[in-house]
């Protein structure tokens, strides 16, 4: 058995120890056998449940999943501390800097009288730091990890702000029209239809940015709503799905959309 003190309440200094009892050769086989890349996929997990967490206003869960995550950050740190790269006070000593640095209208000279000044001074700060010299580097810099339809509104917003955009919708509009029309073509000819999906749903993304709906949370919904959907045509259906022709389903779908 490892040396540790059981504790009314537990401090990060007994998340540490903790980490480092599992990762010693008396601690638990999975926790040694991990890897950055192993655990790469928990980390976007538990980040998720506290999106989840917060999108639900459930607290109680929140509390959890921001446990889980910050574990996640002790994992890596430790992991990282044991390759001789960096210490998890390194990670905390390099956020703290990254704070003070890229807000220089608290702790310096600069002023924000709101918020969009604040985040115009963050963003130039960012860009100094990262060494961003062109708008295409700030593009550059969007992590490829995010959702695609995330990815493509931060990518847009960017290039939005280099005044590469559209005054308003309309011709966002036409583009999604312009994109779905190539869609169609591509799969009448059966060629480049991966690319033109992608076209499409990057256009489609462009006009939710100039209505002020973002993609990732309208398809989220979407999804939400094809789900009651789908219940209520299982519920109508009374059977498996499987024995229905498409004009039945179609039907029973337009009686579902009615209800939902």
């Amino acid at each position: 058995m490892v040396d540790f003190k059981v504790a009314e309440c537990y401090k990060i200094g007994d998340l540490l120890r903790l980490m480092e009892l599992l990762r010693s050769p008396e601690g638990c086989p999975w926790d040694r056998a991990q890897t950055h890349r192993s655990i790469r996929d928990n980390m976007l997990e538990e980040a998720y449940e506290a999106a989840d967490a917060i999108d639900r206003g459930d607290m109680d869960n929140l509390k959890e999943e921001l446990g889980d995550v910050l574990f996640q950050t002790v994992f890596h740190s430790a992991l990282a501390q044991e390759a001789g790269a960096f210490t998890f006070d390194d990670v905390v000593d390099g956020v703290c800097r990254k704070l003070v640095f890229r807000h220089p209208h608290v702790f310096g000279t600069e002023d924000a009288e709101d918020g969009p000044q604040a985040l115009s001074v963050w963003d130039a700060r960012k860009r100094e730091e990262k060494g961003q010299r062109t708008a295409a580097d700030t593009l550059d810099s969007v992590a490829r990890a995010l959702p695609a339809l995330t990815r493509a509104s931060k990518l847009q917003s960017k290039a939005a702000k280099a005044g590469f955009d559209w005054k308003d919708a309309a011709p966002a509009l036409d583009k999604l029209r312009e994109e779905l029309g190539e869609l169609e073509r591509a799969i009448a000819e059966g060629s480049n239809i991966e690319e033109e999906l992608g076209d499409l749903l990057f256009a489609a993304v462009k006009v939710g940015r100039f209505t002020q709906v973002d993609g990732e949370t309208a398809l989220q919904r979407a999804c939400e709503k094809f789900i009651r959907r789908f219940r209520r045509v299982e519920e109508l259906a009374g059977g498996p799905l499987d024995q229905l022709d498409v004009p039945a389903l179609e039907e029973l779908w337009s009686r579902a959309k009615r209800e939902a």
